[in-house]
């Protein structure tokens, strides 16, 4: 008998524990369970070190009551033992550090915005954590077989915020590739959080020709603030420059 290896995720031990003996009283699972994000991402980097990787992971979408999706971009494996990694940001970590890991999350109540966003990390299921047992396996074990599963009250909205989703990262793509190659990199060094004088010192520039090329990004952007210019970098997928180094380019194109 071929054996499911599961890892059950939440920071409410009670439910954690009540779902991985669930789960643990099925004939073909193998089940853990990890109160956090940190303990989570311990716990699958030593099953792997042993040869016994975990198949799916069922993750708790409030886990550390943080807001959700606000580090889905952060690297979690850098988070500390004692610091919170959202559901999401341990989605996306995981799903980079161990792809072949399937992932459902485990919500409180449906969410087509919140779903979009797991999906979008790399989330391979979304159900509500009082489905029952039955629904919850056929959901791991479809998930085994590539499938996505959503509860059906969701499709329409979750189609609905990938597409509004996909439209505005096109548009602020469009905006980016609007800015000359020395604009893009103050930009990028505005994502990496750098203020005037360290942008300047960065690229050998007077602080007063990096202020007019922060202006003229705002004004392309069509934004008014170095916040905004951020968030709408982010979404067009403009990374942070590469502070150790040069400044970061992807698929030989400036990022």
């Amino acid at each position: 008998m071929v054996r499911i290896r599961v890892l059950v995720v939440d920071d409410h031990r009670i439910f954690a524990e009540s779902l991985a003996a669930a789960l643990a009283a099925e004939p073909d699972v193998d089940v853990s369970a990890a109160g956090s994000g940190p303990a989570a991402l311990r716990s699958l980097e030593r099953a792997a070190a042993e040869g016994r990787r975990y198949d799916v992971l069922l993750a708790d979408a409030d886990l550390g009551g943080a807001q959700p999706g606000i580090r889905a971009t952060a690297p979690v494996q850098e988070v500390g033992d004692d610091g919170l990694v959202d559901g999401l940001s341990l989605v996306a970590g995981v799903r980079v550090a161990q792809p072949h890991v399937r992932i459902v999350v485990l919500a409180e109540k449906d969410d087509p915005h919140r779903a979009a966003l797991a999906l979008q990390a790399g989330a391979s299921g979304w159900v509500a954590k009082d489905c029952s047992l039955s629904r919850l396996l056929t959901v791991i074990r479809g998930v085994l077989r590539d499938e996505t599963h959503l509860p059906p009250a969701l499709l329409t909205g979750v189609l609905r915020e990938m597409t509004a989703a996909r439209r505005h990262r096109t548009e602020s793509e469009r905006l980016v590739e609007s800015l000359t190659p020395r604009e893009r990199e103050v930009l990028r060094c505005m994502v990496a959080g750098l203020g005037r004088k360290a942008v300047a010192e960065r690229l050998f520039l007077s602080p007063h020709t990096v202020r007019t090329h922060m202006q003229n990004v705002l004004g392309k952007l069509g934004v008014h603030s170095t916040l905004a210019a951020v968030a709408l970098a982010r979404r067009a997928g403009v990374g942070p420059a590469d502070l150790a180094g040069d400044v970061v380019e992807r698929g030989g194109q400036l990022a």
